[in-house]
């Protein structure tokens, strides 16, 4: 069956019109005529049997339905593109797709990865921020790393670290102090993280304390966005140490407690089952774990 699906040419055309509003620009952009892109747009609104343009002596503007078409178009066009870049770039190479979670992707696996590099050129890691957990089988990712507690249907489970997150805020906010108190940190603005939403009341419980508001504050989804807000003198936030090492050897953020706050979840490696065999998931897998033990026992 004949999928019921425009041309390319006018659905490229389409976007570029849409993006620019103007179908000259269009033409400027694609190296085309003036002509071609009506020809192409007309084509289009023919197969649609729907109006995408409103013409008038000033030029042509979107109507809701092609707007909303636009939208839609651009984010499919986008994935297209970025998919066949992605089969262009593989030539020759083995490639594992690695979703992660950002600030740990960011502050512990990318420093290392250059050693993993060096190993294995022939083995190229993509890496994709991705906080919660998928279904692998609706996307390219061939494993992923993520905080939690390793039920993930379908998968083989590796751990690599605990988290164990402190309190950390500003030296301003600080002061002349060389810590605070559980009781003086309940008095300060609590910044929460959207993935831990009862980070600060497990903490607070550890101190044998009930404080009724734990859990309001702002909220950010990533711990990079929470050392952010602290640095800035916005509240005390919960971050693992070692996700900002930089931060606290600059002084910029400092260890307002001690007191860590343990957990049963951590840092996993997660690979599909459909994908253990993988050799160049074996050789990272194998050098990932080896480096986290190598970490955990320098701490």
């Amino acid at each position: 069956m004949r999928r019921k699906i425009p041309s390319t040419t006018a659905l490229i055309s389409f976007e570029a019109a849409a993006r620019h509003e103007s179908f000259t620009r269009a033409a400027e952009e694609l190296s085309l005529t003036q002509g071609a892109i009506c020809r192409q747009i007309a084509s289009l609104e023919e197969f649609l049997s729907v109006e995408l343009f409103r013409r008038s002596r000033r030029g042509v503007k979107l109507t809701e339905a092609g707007l909303s078409y636009s939208r839609r178009v651009a984010t499919q066009l986008d994935a297209v593109e970025r998919d066949t870049l992605s089969v262009m770039g593989q030539q020759g190479t083995n490639v594992i797709e690695l979703a992660v979670v950002p600030t740990f992707g960011t502050q512990w696996l990318l420093p290392r990865l250059k050693d993993f590099q060096l190993k294995h050129p022939e083995v190229t890691v993509n890496l994709t921020n991705r906080t919660r957990p998928f279904l692998f089988a609706d996307t390219e990712f061939d494993a992923a790393i993520y905080f939690g507690d390793a039920d993930w249907s379908g998968t083989e489970s590796h751990r690599l670290m605990g988290e164990n997150p402190m309190p950390v805020c500003s030296p301003t906010l600080l002061g002349n102090k060389t810590h605070l108190t559980a009781d003086e940190i309940a008095d300060l603005p609590l910044l929460q993280q959207t993935t831990r939403p009862y980070a600060w009341r497990q903490w607070f419980n550890s101190q044998h304390l009930n404080i009724p508001r734990d859990m309001t504050g702002p909220r950010y989804e990533l711990f990079s966005m929470l050392a952010q807000a602290a640095m800035h003198d916005m509240g005390i936030a919960l971050i693992p140490p070692f996700l900002i090492q930089r931060e606290l050897a600059e002084k910029r953020l400092v260890i307002a407690n001690p007191q860590a706050l343990s957990s049963i979840k951590a840092y996993y490696l997660m690979i599909p089952e459909r994908k253990v065999e993988s050799a160049s998931l074996k050789a990272f897998r194998d050098w990932l774990v080896t480096q986290a033990q190598s970490y955990s026992l320098e701490g």
